[in-house]
């Protein structure tokens, strides 16, 4: 029934909502139309049915209640803000499905701040979630009140913190290192950084790299930012205008680079960089 309910909202056979939905490695011709079938599961709460699954097999079957995980976007207030979670958002929601798990309430920091300040306190009780999963740096101040509400918690992102719970992590030192070293190969070594530089992986990536190839350290090239694609075209207006500017920009994440791509790309149609 689930399925046929599934097709019904997407709009789609229920063969193909089969295909998608419970089997991993399948790609579907029509991107759009996965998304509609995607979609349609989450708001049902659709979980794959491991007791047919598990029938033909012939191994035992155990009747569980489906996991329910939060998930909160710890730094903006919008997906569209940050395209590298954008990404891990979607793939996430899959992972859950396929892991017979129900993605639950999609928070974002204003979101969980306007509940702290409507309740002093939280508990466990106050939420029908096994856990939550953070997409980010979750804020200092509400690590605690995050612990107090649920069983569960772990988080996805680029710098470790101070094993206050259970991460998924990505080097960003690595991958900075790796981009910084590509742009060396290429004969840049002015080379600038655009992104946040409190404890950030990346940026101690970038400058240990400069220092690993006896390249000056210059702190006119560091411009700290909060890495949005506003400030990445703002800083990179005020490059332009320097007399020596840098070469190359490393900038710490997806949205900071559009916004450098698009000021550039605005000054080359005024004329003011060579084609």
């Amino acid at each position: 029934m689930s399925l046929k309910e599934i097709a019904h909202r997407a709009g789609t056979s229920v063969s193909t909502v089969s295909r998608v939905l419970n089997q991993p490695d399948y790609k579907c011709k029509n991107p759009e139309l996965e998304a509609r079938i995607w979609a349609a599961a989450q708001e049902i709460s659709y979980t794959p049915n491991t007791a047919a699954q598990t029938f033909k097999s012939g191994a035992p079957q155990i009747k569980t209640t489906p996991l329910t995980f939060d998930i909160f976007l710890t730094r903006f207030p919008s997906l569209s803000q940050d395209l590298f979670f954008s990404e891990l958002f979607e793939s996430l929601k899959k992972e859950l499905l396929r892991q017979q798990c129900v993605p639950g309430k999609f928070l974002t920091l204003p979101e969980v701040t306007s509940m702290l300040k409507e309740k002093s306190s939280f508990s466990v009780t106050d939420t029908h979630a096994d856990g939550i999963i953070l997409l980010g740096k979750c804020p200092a101040e509400l690590i605690s009140t995050l612990q107090n509400h649920y069983h569960n918690i772990v988080g996805i992102d680029r710098n470790p913190t101070n094993f206050d719970y259970d991460e998924v992590i990505c080097s960003g030192e690595a991958a900075a290192k790796m981009a910084v070293e590509r742009l060396i190969t290429l004969g840049h070594k002015k080379i600038a950084y655009i992104g946040d530089c409190t404890y950030e992986s990346r940026y101690v990536g970038y400058y240990q790299t400069l220092l690993t190839h006896h390249i000056p350290f210059d702190y006119r090239h560091v411009h700290p930012s909060s890495q949005t694609e506003e400030e990445g075209a703002r800083i990179m207006n005020d490059i332009l205008k320097e007399e020596d500017p840098p070469t190359a920009i490393f900038c710490a994440n997806d949205c900071t680079a559009l916004g450098v791509l698009r000021s550039l790309n605005k000054c080359r149609r005024k004329n003011y960089l060579p084609s």
